[in-house]
C-alpha cells in the first residue's frame, strides 16, 4: 500500500505540474510555429547563427520581454535552433525569456520593490550573457556543424527562396495559409521533438516533488552565501514560472530571507526544473546543459550576493509590499490546457515507443556496440539522431 500511495503521489503531483504547464507550453507551440512562418531563417541565421558574441546579445535581448515560461520557452527556442541559431544564441534565449518577461515584471513592481524589479531582468539578461558566451567560447559556431538554413517556403516548399525576392514570395501565401501551416509546424515537428523528452521529465519532477519537503525551503535563508547555496539547492529542479515565483519571493522576505536569495530563486526557479533539463539534453547535448546549468549557478549567487550587498550599504529595508496574486487561469482552462497536450502527444509518443522496441526488437546494440546504424530514435531528435549507444555530439 506505501508502494501505491507514493506512486499514486508522484502521479498527482506530475499531473499537477502538467495541468500548471499545459497552456504555457500549447502557447510556446504557437509562438515556435509562428516563428517558424514568420521569422525568415536567413534572418536567424544571420543574427542568431553567426558570430560568437552577437548572436547571444541578440538571443538574450530577443528573451527577455517574452512572456513564457521555462516550458513554454523549449518549443520556441527548439524552433530558433532549427532555423540556424546557434548553441550559445539558443541558450541565452533558453535564460532570459523564461527569468523575465512583461508579466513577470510588472507583478515585480506590484509585490517586490523597484529594486528588484531592476535587479531581476538585468540579472537574467547578465546570466544569458554569460551561459551563450561561455557555450560560443567553447564551441565556437564556425566549428559546431550548423546545418545550413533552410530557405525554402516555410509553408508549402513553393520555392528555394535562392532566387525568390522576398517581395514575390510574400504574395504566395495569404496569412491564414501561414498561420495553419505553422500550427501544423508546432504540432507535428516541434512537440513530435519534444513530447518524450517532457514527459519523463514530468515523471521525474513528480518524484523531486514528493520526496523533497516543502517546509526546508524557507529554513536557514537569512542571507549569505550559505542561504544563496542552499536556495540554489532547492530552486534547479522545482518548476515554477517566473508570475508563480513573485508572491513566494515576496512572502520570503517577509518571513526574514534576504532578497538576495529570493533573487536566486526568483532566477533558478523559472529556468531551471528537472522538466527542463531533460528536454534540454535532447536540444543542446549534455556539455552545454551542463554549461547552462553552471553558468546560471554561478551568476544567479553572484547576483544575489551582490543585492544583498547593495541593499545594506543604501541602508534599504527589503519589505515586500505583498498583496495576494490571483490566480492567471482558471482551473478549468489549465485541465483543458492539459487534456489538449495529452491528447497531441498519443502520436509522438506512441511513435517514439514503438521505435525504441523496434530498436530492441531489432537486436540493436544489444551486447553493447553496434553492428549497424539503427533507425533515429524520434524523442531527441531537433535536428540530430541518437546512435545505438546512445550518445550524441
Amino acid at each position: 500500500m506505501e508502494i501505491l500511495s507514493f506512486s499514486l503521489s508522484v502521479i498527482r503531483e506530475a499531473w499537477n505540474m502538467l495541468a500548471d504547464s499545459s497552456v504555457y507550453v500549447l502557447f510556446g507551440l504557437l509562438v515556435g510555429g509562428m516563428l517558424k512562418m514568420f521569422l525568415s531563417p536567413a534572418y536567424v541565421a544571420h543574427h542568431l547563427g553567426k558570430g560568437r558574441f552577437r548572436s547571444v546579445l541578440n538571443a538574450a535581448l530577443l528573451g527577455i520581454p517574452i512572456p513564457l515560461c521555462s516550458c513554454g520557452v523549449l518549443p520556441a527556442a527548439a524552433s530558433l535552433k532549427k532555423q540556424g541559431a546557434n548553441n550559445g544564441a539558443t541558450a541565452a534565449f533558453l535564460i532570459s525569456t523564461p527569468e523575465s518577461g512583461v508579466d513577470s515584471i510588472s507583478i515585480s513592481y506590484a509585490l517586490l520593490d523597484p529594486i528588484m524589479t531592476i535587479a531581476r531582468p538585468l540579472a537574467a539578461f547578465l546570466t544569458a550573457l554569460v551561459a551563450g558566451f561561455s557555450e560560443n567560447i567553447m564551441n565556437p559556431p564556425q566549428s559546431a556543424g550548423l546545418a545550413a538554413p533552410d530557405l525554402r517556403c516555410q509553408v508549402d516548399n513553393c520555392c528555394s527562396g535562392e532566387n525568390c525576392p522576398p517581395e514575390e514570395h510574400a504574395a504566395h501565401h495569404s496569412l491564414p495559409e501561414k498561420m495553419t501551416a505553422g500550427l501544423r509546424y508546432a504540432k507535428d515537428e516541434i512537440w513530435g521533438d519534444l513530447a518524450g523528452w517532457f514527459f519523463l521529465g514530468l515523471l521525474a519532477a513528480g518524484l523531486i516533488t514528493v520526496l523533497v519537503p516543502d517546509e526546508q525551503i524557507s529554513l536557514y535563508l537569512g542571507g549569505g552565501l550559505s542561504a544563496m547555496l542552499l536556495m540554489l539547492v532547492f530552486g534547479i529542479p522545482l518548476y515554477i514560472c517566473a508570475t508563480a515565483s513573485t508572491p513566494i519571493a515576496a512572502a520570503m522576505i517577509l518571513k526574514g530571507v534576504s532578497p538576495g536569495a529570493a533573487l536566486v530563486f526568483l532566477l533558478v526557479g523559472p529556468a531551471t526544473n528537472i522538466t527542463s533539463m531533460s528536454v534540454l539534453l535532447g536540444l543542446l547535448g549534455k556539455r552545454a546543459t551542463a554549461l547552462y546549468l553552471l553558468a546560471i549557478s554561478v551568476v544567479s549567487v553572484g547576483c544575489g550576493l551582490l543585492l544583498d550587498f547593495v541593499y545594506q550599504q543604501a541602508g534599504i529595508s527589503a519589505k515586500a509590499a505583498v498583496g495576494q496574486a490571483a490566480e492567471l487561469l482558471p482551473v478549468e482552462v489549465r485541465i483543458a490546457g492539459a487534456l489538449i497536450l495529452l491528447f497531441l502527444s498519443v502520436r509522438p509518443l506512441a511513435k517514439g515507443i514503438s521505435k525504441l522496441l523496434f530498436n530492441k526488437k531489432d537486436g540493436h546494440c544489444t551486447c553493447g556496440e553496434c553492428c549497424s546504424p539503427p533507425p533515429p530514435v524520434p524523442f531527441p531528435a531537433l535536428g540530430k539522431t541518437v546512435s545505438g549507444k546512445g550518445k550524441r555530439e
